[in-house]
């Protein structure tokens, strides 16, 4: 990957909808090439998609919660739990972590009650939870950029 390759990811992180046209006049291309390097870095997986950026309160998914899980430590309970996250579109992002807590959620829900009732029927439910604790998320300082190339 080469410096042309890395300005091609800047821009499309910044803005997934240029044309190709306007890419390639960015980075100082013509199309072609362009789109060949574009088509290369999709084809290698370093494009992985591409997606829309959603308000959440539009969506009514405006109520966000950092929530630890503990799960009891065997592999039989831990495959089981991240099988089951999979099924609860609530949680929009889960991270497996070194030490404890052991897993990191991130929820998005309309409001306190919608979060209170996926504690009680869902999450306090997964079979290998021993723990929850919830963060209310105050207020976004920083949200997701893209990954600086």
């Amino acid at each position: 990957m080469d410096a042309i390759d890395r300005e091609i990811l800047r821009e499309l992180q910044a803005d997934g909808r240029l044309s190709n046209q306007e890419l390639a006049q960015r980075v100082g291309l013509t199309p072609s090439p362009c789109m060949r390097r574009v088509r290369q870095l999709e084809q290698d997986g370093v494009i992985r998609g591409y997606r829309a950026v959603i308000d959440p309160e539009a969506v009514e998914r405006g109520f966000e919660v950092l929530v630890s899980v503990e799960v009891r430590r065997d592999r039989e309970a831990v495959e089981a739990f991240e099988a089951a996250l999979q099924d609860i579109p609530d949680v929009i992002e889960a991270y497996r972590l070194f030490g404890s807590p052991g897993c990191l959620l991130r929820i998005a829900v309309a409001d306190l009650r919608a979060y209170e009732r996926l504690w009680i029927e869902k999450l306090t439910a997964l079979s290998g939870v021993t723990e929850v604790n919830s963060q209310i998320i105050m207020k976004r300082i920083k949200g997701p950029t893209g990954l600086p190339v």
